[in-house]
């Protein structure tokens, strides 16, 4: 296999890593260390397992459970075995969990039952009002991979035992039968109206789009890349498991954010690549004590957010990494559709999210879907190999947001620029109108973080008598600086027109996030 060529099926990518670098370290999960080799052999141990239960090419496994060794080895003996991973929130509820393994049909769960103080087991059984819930119907294991808590689930050495007795020939057969167009997995994204959807992509799809990200990001076997995004989610699940997968890179796992334990891994761990949302870097920038822990080894950031402040960006080139990228994607392009580049300065990565990565159009047009000229704002239109093959069981969800043309509509606002850069306004969802005339969020958060003091910006539109809406603005400010609502009212003021201008500032210790470090603007309507 040449440079530029890669595995097109999950099982021959890892089988291609064990061959090419079977002593080089694969997983490091606080004590536990894997290499690409020893990495492999847990696989097919638990693949061994899966199909002793039975588990059919096209069975959907799912997930519920933090970053861990165990995350990753259940994940690619799913995939392994021609089944399809469902990866479950960790932050979910009892409810909002069965509503996924009923809809998914899951077969398989496997779960940690302990993380961040959480019976999940418990949750799942049980209802909003503490009846008992019965077990999605087509569930029929549960294996634990911290405590288990019998008969309710099978503990996971439990778990690699019923699959010891079978031959190493049959599980050779079975990645063997697994076709790059196969469903590889299954991941839930909400819409507008809140109802998730499942959204099935390929083994094919996701290798492509990894190793064109990594090649862009410049990710390499020799890099050591800190785990911090949930592997639930497309950022820590893609363009960290399997682009490390792809290269042969190392990854050191954390299974939440904290700013202390990451320095220390950094340091530790020679860590060179670490991704995350805007948030993470702000707090390790501004982390006390920052300067007693040796970051040198540090040496690639990607970001991605409507909103990254230039500043933040300077910031970090300045004082923790050579090279910081921004990049675009949803779940239902794999997770990626343009990615910046080592060479962008500091505006272009963080006022756009680069370029469409080989394979990929991107289309900024009316509502007639026309195409318009550079530097206008319009839907956001994308297609190309990675866009999904559709909603789970949803055919008219899918024929809405995928035309017969193959174009993918993101739901996102936006435009490109002269040299092709794709700028993201804002959600469509999230615009508000003040007076008539249409207010995108991301603008005006881009520009109160352009104040010195202001750490980070969240803009939603709240009901008005007169005007219908206005904009309300909630700010975290630096460490060390002063400022105050109403100087920044007027900073706005100054800089965008008056429709724009948010008619209260609200200063808050720390904005709401979900898992992903995503701002939850739907906590912030209610503080």
């Amino acid at each position: 296999m040449s440079e530029n060529e890669h595995p097109l099926t999950l099982p021959g990518a890892l089988d291609l890593a064990a061959r090419r670098h079977p002593g080089r370290e694969a997983v490091v999960d606080g004590d536990v260390r894997l290499t690409w080799s020893q990495l492999h052999a847990a696989v097919r141990a638990a693949l061994r397992s899966l199909l002793a239960l039975g588990i059919r090419p096209g069975d959907r496994v799912a997930v519920w459970a933090p970053n861990s060794h165990h995350w990753i080895v259940a994940a690619l003996a799913t995939t392994s075995a021609g089944a399809v991973l469902v990866p479950v929130n960790t932050r979910y509820k009892g409810a909002e969990a069965r509503l996924l393994l009923r809809r998914s049909g899951a077969r398989l769960l496997f779960v940690e039952n302990g993380f961040l103080g959480k019976d999940y087991v418990s949750m799942l059984a049980t209802g909003d009002e503490g009846a008992p819930e019965p077990r999605p119907a087509a569930l029929e294991h549960v294996v634990a991979l911290d405590a288990a808590t019998p008969p309710v689930t099978v503990p996971w050495e439990e778990f690699l035992g019923r699959g010891a007795h079978l031959p190493d020939a049959e599980v050779t057969a079975r990645t063997a039968a697994v076709h790059p167009d196969d469903p590889c997995d299954l991941l839930f994204t909400s819409g507008t109206t809140g109802r998730p959807k499942g959204a099935l992509t390929t083994h094919r799809q996701n290798l492509a789009t990894y190793w064109a990200w990594s090649g862009r990001t410049g990710v390499t076997g020799d890099d050591r890349y800190l785990v911090i995004n949930p592997m639930f989610h497309c950022f820590g699940y893609k363009a960290g498991v399997l682009a490390c997968l792809l290269r042969g890179a190392t990854m050191v796992l954390q299974p939440v954010f904290d700013v202390d334990r990451a320095l220390r891994a950094v340091e530790a761990e020679r860590i060179t690549v670490l991704p995350g949302p805007p948030t993470i870097y702000t707090e390790l920038l501004d982390a006390p004590g920052r300067d007693r822990f040796d970051l040198s080894s540090l040496r690639l950031a990607v970001t991605g957010a409507a909103v990254v402040p230039v500043a933040l960006v300077r910031r970090m080139r300045a004082e923790l990494f050579p090279e910081v990228l921004t990049a675009y994607g949803l779940t239902e392009t794999c997770g990626t559709v343009t990615v910046c580049s080592a060479d962008d300065d500091a505006e272009t990565v963080a006022l756009t999210a680069g370029r469409p990565i080989d394979g990929t159009e991107v289309l900024v047009a009316d509502g007639g879907r026309r195409p318009l000229p550079a530097g206008q704002d319009g839907r956001i239109l994308v297609r190309g190999y990675h866009v999904m093959h559709g909603y789970l069981d949803d055919p008219e969800a899918t024929a809405a947001a995928v035309d017969a043309d193959g174009w993918l509509d993101t739901g996102d606002i936006g435009h490109l620029d002269p040299r092709g850069n794709l700028v993201i306004t804002g959600r469509s969802k999230e615009m508000f109108v003040v007076g008539g005339f249409n207010v995108y969020p991301a603008e005006v958060e881009q520009v109160l973080t352009g104040h010195d003091a202001v750490a980070e910006a969240a803009v939603v539109g709240v009901p008005d008598a007169r005007l219908g809406e206005v904009g309300r603005a909630y700010v975290t400010v630096r460490p060390g600086t002063g400022t105050g609502p109403d100087e920044l009212v007027g900073h706005c003021r100054e800089r965008l027109a008056n429709f724009k201008v948010p008619r209260e500032v609200v200063i808050l210790g720390a904005l709401p996030r979900n898992a992903t470090g995503k701002v939850d603007k739907t906590v912030l309507r209610t503080v």
